[in-house]
């Protein structure tokens, strides 16, 4: 209810909300959570440093009691609750916080393990050395000193700091609608940027980094990739991945990863507590057990690994899921003239230089000041005891005067003094009157007259000015400079999954119902040729396994369907299966077409590699003989959806698809045996939409089965096998050199005995081949057991088929011969080698018994 003589002002309440909070976040913002670009300090640790200065506890000093400091800065600056103040004091104490800690603690403040100090009562403190940089100059007018929250005292509102102190310990807070986190970085490294900053103004933030390399962490580790670094650098604004610095051992019989450093801001123990859990819920397997064996001399956990852990598998886990790595997101926000403003590495350069300058302006000033004041005096002094004689009047006025007022204005009347030279005078003890006094006198007031002229000097040269920046920066960095800690891997960058995941050599297996896996290698036993084979897969009815390649983990896989789209996947994303398991539907894995089928796939290596993609081009063919040559750049950008890659036409389909380098040969083969050959180069890049050109001429009722592409002629041999088991090898040099387009010449004599060629190959005596035939049953063999032999030949039988059974596929392997051996030995195999005259007996009848002549080749083009 309103009482008499009371006015209500109605106001609107939006309005007020509005005013109000505008008011809060203004004084969080410039009195508490942002530091000032100039000495890189908060309110709390400004007013923490000063009080210590005026409680005198210098480096020099002894300690003192931190509830004594508290309470003084409390009482005297800083009107918020007690913790506030020690907290931020306890920081500045501790190294593993601060790159260059700004004070010295005594007692317990506390550890990287999140243990908390010790109460004020029991810990003390004085400043850190580098804390006397800070504070220089302080008392020389340097800066502008503001009324305290009582207006009793003053108050400094920035401190004349020698050290460039946002730089080299960052800062980290949250105001009202921003927040900042600023990096630290390595204090020589940091002058080293200043000084060329001044000496070329216009430099570039690249020639900066030259030399301010990284942000440098107090507790070392490194830094994982640059490009955060760079962004941060250039914008103020960035993403720094941070690594633990690790390294293997062993200790007894088991692996061990030793880590010595660890990322800024972690606490070491959480760090240590959260992986146990993790290798309890086995999400990080691998670890036998976990131990802290840090101590005094320095940080070391120990993960020790279990005997078939693999220890960078292990360790990759443990960047993943674990505060191993980390990232600091850098956002250099600070005050400028009260304002916030964001941060470049330059911009917080320039704002310091341009604070010493101003500090040296006024301590300039401050110094010139003060030695003209003394110059006064010393001129007083000459006029009056400069000779005897008037030595002798002064004792005389002196000595007659009544009172000190009345000798002061005889003084001032006879020598014509100011008041400052004649109370100077009285001032003056008897023995500064002896001859001696007096010649000291007088070299004091020559190199006063020489100061003068050279403060005056510095104040009338701007160029002297930045040169005395350098010089007490460069003193700064030979007192406290020192090695920076955090190593830098730029060949690092964002983790994905691919680091985790071993680079193990797999075998990717699709049937004709598009089914899918990937097994280890490993799992295929080697048997020599003319063996019946093992178990590789269980199909469903009516299917059988069509198509087989070996790859790695990291690899990428470009599959092409009959209809002509692309779709990838990395070879890790396949699911994994043993060698009997059906394996996944790919219509599970990709957005393949109901009624479309895989037909072809391309082993790639990193796709973000532009060099590499623009290098390398996709060849590809069609069961009508269409070659279409793409650059693999037009496939370097995955979509979900897949991408079209060659037209199609009606009564066609895409049969295959090779990687070539601009320079390979090209060998294209038809199931009635035919097969031709020429350079890529015979073939011009188009774009993806494109039909393509014809590769080979067909006669009626063929079809092409397959293409391959030869990179070395001299070594490379040409395979080619045909659907009832017959295989054979041929030197590329025994298929000429025709243009695209013509007909060919005989590859294999196909008779009903070897049935259709189903396949083509080039392989060299170092490879393997896999076998598949369409009941599931595969067979692995050597390349070294088959010689090469003529062109136009039947070839020797390469696997024993069972009744009706016909060859599906087959597909290059790399041979692992201390595999080979041991499984060649092993008991189980179903069917026997065949002896070794049998074998020669086949070969021998083979190569004479079926001799035709060449087919002339047609060299029209389309």
């Amino acid at each position: 209810m309103q009482k008499e003589g009371e006015r209500l002002i109605p106001i609107n309440i939006v309005d007020e909300m509005k005013s109000s909070y505008i008011d809060y976040s203004m004084s969080v913002i410039v009195s508490r959570a942002l530091p000032d670009v100039r000495d890189g300090l908060k309110p709390v640790h400004r007013r923490v440093l000063y009080g210590m200065y005026g409680l005198g506890v210098f480096s020099n000093r002894k300690y003192l009691k931190s509830a004594r400091i508290v309470g003084d800065v409390l009482g005297k600056y800083h009107p918020h609750g007690d913790s506030s103040v020690y907290d931020a004091m306890v920081r500045m104490a501790q190294d593993w916080s601060l790159r260059y800690p700004q004070v010295d603690g005594q007692g317990n403040f506390g550890s990287m393990d999140g243990d908390p100090p010790a109460a004020m009562r029991y810990t003390e403190a004085r400043l850190k050395k580098i804390s006397d940089e800070i504070l220089s100059d302080l008392d020389k007018e340097t800066v502008d000193f503001q009324n305290n929250f009582d207006d009793s005292l003053q108050e400094p509102t920035v401190l004349p700091t020698k050290i460039p102190n946002l730089l080299v310990n960052g800062t980290s807070g949250i105001a009202v609608g921003m927040a900042t986190n600023m990096a630290p970085h390595n204090l020589s490294e940091s002058i080293d940027a200043i000084c060329a900053y001044i000496d070329n103004r216009e430099i570039t933030i690249d020639e900066l980094m030259q030399h301010i390399i990284a942000p440098d962490f107090p507790t070392g580790g490194i830094i994982y990739g640059y490009d955060g670094v760079r962004d941060a650098f250039h914008t103020g604004r960035g993403r720094v991945v941070l690594r633990a610095k690790v390294s293997f051992e062993e200790i007894g019989n088991r692996n061990a990863i030793i880590v010595t450093e660890i990322p800024y801001q972690v606490n070491k123990a959480e760090m240590i507590a959260r992986t146990a859990e993790l290798v309890k819920d086995e999400k990080i397997p691998g670890i036998y057990e976990i131990r802290d064996e840090s101590d005094r001399k320095g940080l070391r956990v120990v993960y020790e690994l279990k005997n078939d852990a693999i220890p960078n598998v292990v360790l990759n886990l443990l960047y993943k899921y674990t505060a191993l790595q980390t990232s600091f997101s850098v956002n250099n926000i600070a005050l400028v003239d009260g304002r916030p403003e964001q941060l470049n590495l330059k911009d917080i350069i320039h704002h310091f230089v341009e604070h010493r300058h101003e500090v040296i302006v006024r301590r300039t000033e401050f110094e010139l000041k003060k030695a003209k004041e003394r110059a006064h005096i010393l001129e007083g002094f000459m006029k009056v005891i400069g000779t005897q004689d008037s030595l002798d009047k002064a004792i005389a006025i002196i000595r007659h005067s009544a009172n000190p007022q009345a000798a002061k204005e005889g003084l001032i009347e006879e020598f014509d003094l100011s008041e400052i030279q004649a109370q100077a005078i009285l001032d003056l003890r008897l023995a500064r009157l002896t001859g001696m006094e007096l010649d000291k006198i007088r070299d004091e007031y020559d190199a006063i007259m020489k100061e003068i002229l050279n403060l005056e000097d510095i104040l009338a040269n701007e160029g002297r000015r930045y040169q005395i920046i350098k010089d007490e920066l460069i003193e700064i960095k030979e007192k406290y400079g020192d090695e920076r800690r955090t190593e830098i891997d730029y060949s690092g960058g964002e983790m994905s999954i691919e680091d985790i995941i071993p680079n193990e050599s797999v075998v990717l297996t699709i049937s004709h119902a598009g089914y899918i896996k990937r097994t280890s290698l490993s799992e295929y036993k080697i048997q020599s040729r003319g063996g019946v084979g093992n178990r590789a897969a269980t199909t469903r009815d009516e299917d059988f396994l069509e198509y087989i390649v070996s790859a790695t983990n990291h690899q990428y896989m470009l599959f092409f369907t009959e209809k002509g789209r692309c779709y990838w996947l990395r070879v890790f994303e396949i699911p994994e299966g043993s060698k009997t398991a059906k394996g996944r539907a790919v219509q599970n894995l990709i957005n393949i077409e109901p009624d479309d089928k895989i037909k072809a796939y391309i082993r790639t290596n990193n796709l973000k590699d532009t060099e590499y993609v623009n290098q390398m081009s996709v060849v590809m063919v069609t069961k009508n003989g269409t070659i279409k040559k793409t650059s693999l750049e037009a496939y370097s950008r995955p979509r979900v959806n897949g991408v079209n890659a060659i037209e199609i036409r009606d009564n066609d389909q895409l049969l295959g698809a090779y990687l070539t380098n601009g320079t390979s040969q090209i060998m294209i083969a038809t199931k009635n045996g035919k097969c031709i050959r020429f350079p890529e180069e015979k073939v011009r890049e188009v774009g993806r939409g494109s039909i393509g050109v014809r590769g080979i001429t067909l006669e009626d009722n063929d079809e092409v089965i397959g293409m391959i592409v030869v990179n070395d002629v001299e070594n490379e041999t040409v395979l080619v096998v045909s659907e009832k088991g017959y295989g054979k090898r041929t030197a590329v040099e025994d298929y000429r050199i025709t243009n695209r387009g013509g007909k060919g010449v005989i590859t294999l004599n196909i008779t009903d005995k070897t049935g259709n060629l189903i396949a083509i190959q080039n392989v060299t005596d170092e490879d393997g081949l896999m076998i598949i035939n369409k009941s599931g049953v595969a067979i692995r063999m050597g390349m070294d057991e088959m010689r090469v032999m003529g062109r136009n030949t039947q070839g020797v039988r390469l696997i024993n088929l069972k009744k009706n059974d016909e060859i599906a596929a087959i597909a290059k392997v790399e041979m692992d011969k201390d595999v080979e051996e041991a499984e060649e030995n092993e008991e189980g195999i179903e069917g026997e080698n065949q002896p070794a005259n049998t074998i020669a007996q086949t070969e021998n009848n083979s190569e004479h018994e079926n001799s035709g002549d060449e087919v002339e080749n047609s060299d029209s083009e389309e």
